[in-house]
């Protein structure tokens, strides 16, 4: 779900956009995504918050490795898939799925991990307070790893010609967090051949940036 006009769209819309998307989409995780997989693989397992969780790759994935997962969406079509998911193949007792609709609620807890992985959206939301709550419900030692979008996939729902994609850095500074509290680890574009939907690959572009709380 990344919009930037300042009102806040009435629930119903937002909701029905991601329903529509995910009920048009087969049943099933998926592949985790691959900066997700780079940063973590190497993380001793704790708890981990994924936002705007879709189909539940990266739930799937990082509760097959030991992680206690809290799986967030808009979409309760996608929420009830990724529990369902999670049930199947075992891992229901590491998995919470909840339906939030992150411009009006939060999931509670701390987390050793904040996951969000393409938090773009048609609609306007508070993005930067998002991610300010992530932030603030990280752990001491605990990271934050937002990746964004950095060019448009062929098979992209957005195919805006006049998207603009802020850079790693500008998202930092727009988060405006305390650096004596949150210390970036990470903040690159690094490039990437991906494969969508049918096989069709692209050379894309992916803005990452990884947040560490101090204090570990």
């Amino acid at each position: 779900m990344v919009a930037t006009a300042a009102a806040v769209p009435r629930p119903a819309e937002a909701e029905m956009f991601w329903e529509r998307h995910y009920r048009s989409r087969r049943a099933g995780a998926g592949r985790p995504n691959a900066l997700l997989v780079e940063t973590v693989e190497a993380l001793h397992p704790g708890t981990a918050l994924d936002l705007g969780c879709g189909a539940g790759g990266d739930t799937i994935w990082l509760a097959e490795r030991g992680w206690q997962v809290t799986a967030v969406d808009i979409s309760t079509t996608a929420v009830d898939r990724v529990r369902a998911q999670a049930d199947e193949l075992g891992h229901g007792d590491r998995v919470t799925a909840e339906a939030h609709d992150l411009a009006r609620s939060f999931p509670s807890g701390t987390f050793d991990l904040v996951s969000a992985q393409y938090l773009h959206t048609p609609y306007a939301m508070p993005r930067d307070r998002v991610l300010r709550t992530a932030a603030a419900a990280l752990r001491p030692g605990g990271r934050l790893l937002i990746v964004d979008h950095g060019s448009t996939a062929p098979w992209s729902w957005n195919q805006d010609s006049d998207a603009y994609y802020p850079t790693p850095a500008e998202v930092a500074a727009e988060l405006a967090l305390d650096p004596g509290q949150w210390i970036v680890l990470r903040a690159d574009m690094p490039q990437r051949r991906a494969t969508g939907p049918g096989g069709r690959t692209a050379i894309i572009t992916d803005n990452v940036l990884l947040i560490e709380r101090a204090g570990a």
